[in-house]
């Protein structure tokens, strides 16, 4: 219930949601003064979300900053989180990634320079999925085309969102008999890191960040980046409001 609760809560502070209901509003009631203040209030946040260099900087200031593969030590297990494969297209013979999938190609390349010697995947299946299998078990197969050893894959399949990855996957190691007391590489994406750094601080399990799936860019003084506006512009703001409400409600009933 939460899950659901939480996912209409997002919806309904997007950017976007909020921008078109002020449109509407003012054009329904455009002839009344205050509908012409909604209409014209609609149109300039419009312009703000959607201009790149303003959500570029927002972004830029949110994620943390990448981390050199040489700078990070040996762990036996590299904890990966999910939410990077299309869900709502089914094969059974390949994984579809959506944006993020440097989550599972970074572990990949930390796990072939010897930086993780297991991958432990995180994630079962998200808000009304077509396909029946879980991420974790796509992500997994992924893997194992690539080489990797089954026996150096894990998985928790059952989690929905971040807080019950941090739950499930301590509940996981304690019952394979997997020591809780060692520190763990956490691999996310950068803009998710802090949210899912602080479930995993609550659960008691010792982790080390490792930002991967960067929205933010290097940044650009040109006519495009100030001037034209930009639909992707708009989708990181919403990824950031989604992060930041997360958050919040996380804060509130003590995930965090």
């Amino acid at each position: 219930m939460f899950f659901y609760l939480s996912q209409f809560l997002s919806f309904l502070a997007m950017p976007l949601t909020i921008i078109s209901l002020l449109i509407v509003i003012g054009a329904l009631y455009v002839k009344e003064k205050w509908g012409k203040r909604s209409l014209w209030t609609g149109i300039i946040l419009l312009w703000f979300f959607s201009n790149q260099f303003i959500s570029n900087q927002a972004m830029l200031a949110w994620e943390p900053d990448f981390k050199e593969f040489s700078e990070i030590k040996n762990y036996e297990i590299g904890i990966v989180l999910t939410g990077v494969t299309n869900l709502s297209k089914t094969a059974y013979d390949r994984t579809f990634f959506n944006k993020g999938a440097d989550r599972i190609t970074h572990a990949l390349q930390l796990y072939r320079m010897g930086k993780i010697k297991k991958i432990l995947i995180t994630g079962g299946q998200g808000l009304n999925p077509t396909n029946s299998n879980s991420e974790a078990l796509l992500l997994k197969n992924f893997l194992l085309m690539t080489g990797v050893p089954e026996a150096e894959v894990l998985i928790e399949d059952q989690s929905k969102n971040t807080a019950q990855n941090a739950e499930f996957t301590k509940e996981f190691l304690i019952k394979n008999g997997i020591n809780t007391d060692q520190e763990f590489l956490l691999i996310t994406s950068a803009f998710h890191m802090y949210r899912a750094r602080g479930c995993f601080d609550k659960v008691g399990l010792k982790t080390e960040t490792f930002p991967t799936d960067y929205y933010g860019h290097d940044t650009q003084y040109d006519v495009p980046a100030f001037l034209y506006p930009n639909p992707t512009s708009i989708e990181n703001w919403h990824k950031l409001s989604k992060e930041w409400i997360g958050i919040l409600v996380y804060k509130i009933v003590g995930y965090m």
